[in-house]
This record gives structure tokens, C-alpha cells and sequence, in this order.
């Protein structure tokens, strides 16, 4: 391992510095849309310096965090945080518990692992920057030295456990080059689970190359891990590259949004990567997992049985799905016995479970297993699944008080501020698991069941509202648990389940009282210090719920500002997970919630079976147009094509396999319903 302590200070900084540049300037933007699919930083003409950001970046055997900054003088600093999660290390004996659950073998490299060029006995030296691009890669372009330009294009391999830096060199000059290149290469070894681990950094340059003018010369950096024996070298970036590339076109190509705003456009796409490239394989067999540098090779009730799942089947991407599958699955196989909670993840490739709370865990996995269940549209699924479903119901149903809403310890915060004995969100999302395994029932010929699921789900709905529903702070919203007297961040699940006694009030409390240029705040709270605490799938959340409950224009503009920010200012380009902690990390889970914003709630789509859907289509002339291209929507891709027409009228065409299914004129807001057979 390639690591010092000047390198851990410099990861320290670097990882500081996004929200320390927030605090220098009022909401700089660093970034700017470029074609092809990208954004690109202008270095040349930066006169906020320094900066540094990071980006995350998946395969199915690695994740690479990617820490890169510019000085005032243009000199770049790459720092390359590599994770093999698969490779499971053995506990420290000085360790502490939670360290058991992130064993993943992870190596840091810096500049000491980069070829040294030489040209006519000088050492080439290219530390400036002119430019950077995000393309669902990290490509860095080089100020000219010598009349030599060189790029750096990082990306992961999809399928092995290798991280490529792939280098181009390019005569510019009139005259031609003779070049030395100077390879480096580090080895380490470590004992683990799995047997010995070697890690190995080396690159296929040739030692000397011949550059005529306008020629190129292009060769790969590897970072290698491995077990036993299994090979460290014979990789090709170019193979690499081609496989990184057809991931990003599939992504390019399925669920495509249009509209006639730039950034959200390109912010969604930016999503579908981070949501689906995070996906590893394991003895579960594929997983979705969250990344961020703590989170791999692992499940869990939130982020992905909650979160990513249901969005996979709209994208139509199997990988997703099958991933998804698998997330209900383990949970499946580990109903508990007796009233004993679910384990509400399973790291370490499933064999570490975490089920020492009850975070509303069979609340969440009700409600995200149904959505799911409903999208893939898979009766032979539903079926095999359905126990799960039933399960996590009959336990929210177990755990009701006196006051007819759900006991839990706490919520997916997990205890990191009060919930009370029973919370808004646990006793919401069970509403919404309620809501929605009716229609899974029907589907399986459950009548009884659905009957009685609606039932109950009437009767929650009047337990909301007589436990939670309270003035606070001056608002006709909800109290988080009894006791609580300031807005919380998760008072938009009522809105987000369909539930509008107190849309009007919860939408202001959102989108004005708690609203910073980071989004909604975890809690409303007077003082400074309050105001720094921020959970990007709070905001995610709220503006699905939002744009649901029918606030179009006020979502809109804070969906624009949101969106702006995590796409072209000083953190880019994903949603993020929390600040202060973890200092915003790019989850994957946090990009699929970013797509349902547009899927759930601008679009409003609702599913009442397998191939039974409504849609609530709206915009405005900020927004006088959007397109959803590519939807999987069952066993069928259809596209939805909405366009505004006078003040109040808008235009809805539904096609699939260039049939029209809906073409019609009609009120904005006003429900259009359709079938796929």
C-alpha cells in the first residue's frame, strides 16, 4: 500500500474542501454543460482557486473515489482511493466494532505510481490543468508542455477487479518527438478471508516512443487486485475502456429524459449512472449497494429495497433488477420468528447482519417491495415474493399503539436525532405499503386480503392524521412523534404516499421555512449550527412529495436550484448522501431517488395493477415540454411526450413500439389513465 502521512493529511483537505469553498462563496458554480453528454470545469479561466472535489466510480469488483484539485498556480494533485469490496480483510485487534462491517482490502495512490516522461534529457513535467470533463469518466486535459499535451481518462473496469488510468500523449508541435517513458510499478500482498490479496500498480508503456507531428500516443495505467493466483497483469484499457463505454451508452439510451431545461436533463443522466453502476457481485449473487466508500458488497431495507429497487424495473437495465431481486430476497430468507424485528441490512456479502433496532425497517420493505412487485409486472415474481410483503405488514400491524399508528425505536436515521416511540415516517411508509400491496394482492387473486389491506389502510390514514397531524412552528403540518415541536425533514412522506390533509402547510414548511441552497434541513432548528445539517434523500423526497401533492411551480424552482447546485457547483455531479457527516458522499441509492422526482412525482405515475397506470401530467412555462423516453413499464417501453399549450392545456402523447396509446388535450393536473396488455 502506497500511503504516508503528508497523503492522509492531503486526503483530509481534500476532502474538506468542497464545503469549505461553499463557505467562501455564496453558491459558486465551477461547472458548465458541454456536449456529449458532459460538463466541463474551464480551469484556464477559474478565478475560484483553489478547488478540489471527488467523484465516485463503480465496477462490479471495484469502486474508485477519485480525489483531484487545482492550486492557485493550476497545478493539479490525484489522489485515487481504490475499494475492492470482495476482498474481505481480516479484523484489527486494536479495531473497533463497526470497522468489521467495512473490511474491504482499500489502497490509496498518489503521484509516486505516474510514469515520468522524458523529453531530450528533461524530465516532462505536467503539473497544470487547462480543463476537466465528467462524462461518466474523469477525463483531465494537461496544459502543453514541450509541444506535448497529455490527458488522463480514469474510469473502473465493469468486470474485473482493476482501475484504469488511461494516458494520451499528443505532439503538437511541428517537429517530432522522441520520448522516454519512465514506468513505475508497486506490488503489496495481505492475508484474508479469501487467501492472499495482491494488489499490483503497473503500466503497458513502451519505453521509448516516436511522435510525428499531430500524432498520439495512448497506454494504460493498471490497478490490480487479486487472489492467489489469479493473474495481476495482461489488461487492456482499451477493452476496459470499450466495456465502460457500453455502460454509458446503455444509460444514454434507456429511460431518456427531455425537457427544456439543460441541467435537468443532464443531471438525470449523470443519475442513472451512479444509480446503476454500483452494483457488485457477491455470494448473494448481483447487489446493489450505497458505495461512498463505507458501503459494499451489502444490502439494505433503505437504500435498496426502499430507494433503488423500485426505480430499476423503469430503467429497464436486467443488472438493476436482478440486483434488486436479489435485496428482497435476502430479506426473504431471513423473516424473523416470533416478533423479533428484521435485520435491516446484510453487509459483507451477507455475512454480517445488522438487526439491532427496529428502524421501521418491515415498513420500509412493504412498501419498496410492492412498487417493485407492481413495475416488473412478473406474476410467477409476485408470487415467490409476496410472503415477504405479507410478513412486513402483519409486523407493522403487530406493532400498532393505542393511538392506531406504528411503535418503532427509531427511523432510518437510526437514532441520530429523536424519533419518539412511533414516528411519522415508520407509520407512512407502512400507509404506502398498505397502499400498494392491494394491488399486488388483486393481481394475485388475494381479494380477501386486498379487501382487508384497505381496510387497514383507511383507517391509518384517520390514525395520521388524529396522532401526527399538529400545528408547528405556526403551520398545520405534523409532529414528527409526540413531543416533537420543529419541522423535520420526513413530514413529506404523507404527501409522497398520497395522503393531502395538510399538503398545503407541509409544502410551505419544505419549500420555504426549511429550505437552504442544500436543500430541505434534517430538522428546523434556530442558530447556525442547525442550519449545516442536510440528508440530500430528505430533499429528494420532498420534492417527489411536492410535485405529487400538485405545488408544480414552487418544486420547480427549488428542483432547478437543487439541481443546479450538485450538477455545476462545488461538489459535482451527483445527489449526495449528508453534511457534516460524511461530508457528501455521492450514494448510489440518493441518485434514484433524484430520477423519481420526475417518474413519481412530475409525471405522477401510479400503478392500480400489473399493467394498469395513471399519470397526472404537469408543467408550466418554465417547463412547457418534457419527454420520458424508454420507460420499462412492465414488459413494455413506452415513451410519454407532454407539451404545454396555451395557459392551461397540455398536450399528452403515450406511444409504445411506435403505437399511440394515449393522445389527448387536456387541464393540466388532470389524470390520464391507460392500459398495456
Amino acid at each position: 500500500m502506497i500511503v504516508n502521512k503528508n497523503m492522509l493529511l492531503l486526503l483530509i483537505c481534500l476532502a474538506i474542501w468542497p464545503s469549505a469553498m461553499a463557505q467562501q462563496a455564496a453558491d459558486p458554480e465551477f461547472w458548465h454543460i458541454s456536449d456529449s453528454n458532459s460538463i466541463v470545469w474551464d480551469v484556464s479561466s477559474e478565478s475560484w482557486l483553489p478547488h478540489g472535489d471527488n467523484i465516485e466510480m463503480s465496477g462490479s469488483k471495484v469502486s474508485g473515489i477519485i480525489y483531484y484539485a487545482v492550486n492557485e498556480k493550476r497545478q493539479l494533485t490525484v489522489t485515487r482511493d481504490l475499494i475492492f469490496p470482495q476482498l474481505r480483510t481480516y479484523d484489527r485487534t486494536n479495531g473497533v466494532n463497526w470497522q468489521q462491517y467495512r473490511a474491504y482490502r482499500r489502497l490509496t495512490y498518489s503521484s509516486e505510481i505516474e510514469p515520468t516522461i522524458t523529453d531530450s534529457l528533461k524530465t516532462v513535467v505536467f503539473d497544470q490543468v487547462d480543463s476537466v470533463r465528467i462524462a461518466g469518466k474523469l477525463i483531465i486535459y494537461h496544459t502543453p508542455v514541450n509541444h506535448i499535451v497529455l490527458t488522463r481518462t480514469l474510469f473502473p473496469s465493469m468486470t474485473d477487479r482493476l482501475f484504469v488510468e488511461q494516458w494520451t500523449l499528443t505532439n503538437i508541435g511541428r517537429d517530432a518527438k522522441k520520448l522516454h517513458i519512465g514506468n513505475t510499478t508497486a506490488s503489496t500482498a495481505l492475508p484474508g478471508y479469501k487467501g492472499t490479496y495482491h494488489n499490483r500498480v503497473y503500466s503497458d508503456a513502451h519505453d521509448h516512443i516516436s511522435l510525428t507531428a499531430g500524432q498520439s500516443y495512448r497506454f494504460g495505467i493498471y490497478f490490480v487486485a487479486a487472489i492467489n493466483d489469479e493473474p495481476t497483469d495482461g489488461f487492456s484499457h482499451e477493452a476496459a475502456e470499450h466495456e465502460r463505454d457500453a455502460f454509458l451508452e446503455t444509460m444514454q439510451e434507456s429511460l431518456v429524459l427531455e425537457t427544456t431545461n439543460p441541467v435537468l436533463d443532464q443531471l438525470f443522466y449523470f443519475s442513472k449512472i451512479r444509480a446503476a453502476e454500483s452494483i457488485f457481485n457477491s455470494k448473494m449473487g448481483l447487489v446493489h449497494s450505497p458505495g461512498g466508500g463505507n458501503y459494499y458488497v451489502g444490502v439494505w431495507a433503505n437504500d435498496q429495497v426502499e430507494y433503488s429497487g423500485p426505480f430499476f424495473p423503469f430503467l429497464g437495465y436486467p443488472k438493476g433488477s436482478i440486483a434488486a431481486e436479489n435485496a428482497y430476497r435476502m430479506f426473504l430468507k431471513h423473516i424473523p420468528k416470533g416478533d423479533k424485528p428484521i435485520p435491516y441490512s446484510f453487509e459483507i456479502e451477507g455475512d454480517i447482519q445488522s438487526s439491532n433496532k427496529d428502524r421501521g425497517d418491515a415498513a420500509m420493505i412493504a412498501y419498496g417491495t410492492s412498487l417493485y412487485l407492481l413495475r416488473m409486472g412478473d406474476k410467477k415474481l409476485a408470487a415467490s415474493l409476496w410472503p415477504l410483503i405479507e410478513w412486513s405488514l402483519a409486523y407493522c400491524h403487530s406493532k400498532l399503539d393505542e393511538n392506531g399508528v406504528v411503535r418503532s425505536q427509531t427511523d432510518e436515521m437510526e437514532g441520530r436525532i429523536a424519533t419518539g416511540n412511533a414516528n411519522l415516517a415508520t407509520s407512512s411508509l407502512y400507509y404506502g405499503g398498505l397502499k400498494y400491496a392491494t394491488y399486488v394482492a388483486q393481481e394475485l387473486g388475494y381479494k380477501n386480503v386486498s379487501n382487508t389491506y384497505k381496510r387497514q389502510q383507511r383507517e391509518l390514514e384517520k390514525n395520521i392524521e388524529n396522532h401526527f397531524g399538529s400545528a408547528i412552528e405556526g403551520l398545520d403540518t405534523y409532529r414528527y412523534f409526540e413531543g416533537n415541536d420543529r419541522l423535520r425533514h420526513w413530514i413529506c412522506l404523507p404527501l409522497v404516499m398520497g395522503i393531502n390533509t395538510r399538503a398545503e402547510a407541509t409544502a410551505t414548511a419544505l419549500l420555504d421555512s426549511m429550505w437552504t441552497e442544500n436543500g430541505v434541513l434534517v430538522e428546523h432548528q434556530p442558530g447556525p449550527q442547525a442550519h449545516t445539517v442536510f440528508w440530500d434523500r430528505g430533499t429528494l423526497y420532498a420534492l417527489r412529495g411536492t410535485f405529487k401533492a400538485g405545488f408544480f411551480e414552487k418544486s420547480l424552482e427549488k428542483l432547478a436550484a437543487y439541481s443546479r447546485k450538485r450538477l455545476l457547483g462545488d461538489h459535482v455531479p451527483y445527489a449526495i448522501e449528508a453534511f457534516p457527516e460524511n461530508n457528501m458522499r455521492h450514494l448510489s441509492a440518493e441518485s434514484a431517488l433524484y430520477c423519481r422526482i420526475f417518474l413519481e412525482g412530475i409525471l405522477g405515475i401510479e400503478q392500480t395493477g400489473f399493467s394498469s397506470y395513471n399519470i397526472t401530467p404537469q408543467l408550466n412555462e418554465q417547463l412547457p415540454r418534457l419527454t420520458l423516453k424508454n420507460i420499462h413499464l412492465g414488459h413494455t417501453t413506452v415513451s410519454i411526450a407532454l407539451e404545454l399549450i396555451g395557459d392551461d392545456q397540455v398536450n399528452v402523447k403515450i406511444s409504445t413500439n411506435g403505437r399511440l396509446v394515449v393522445d389527448t388535450k387536456q387541464k393540466n393536473r388532470r389524470q390520464v389513465n391507460f392500459e398495456l396488455k
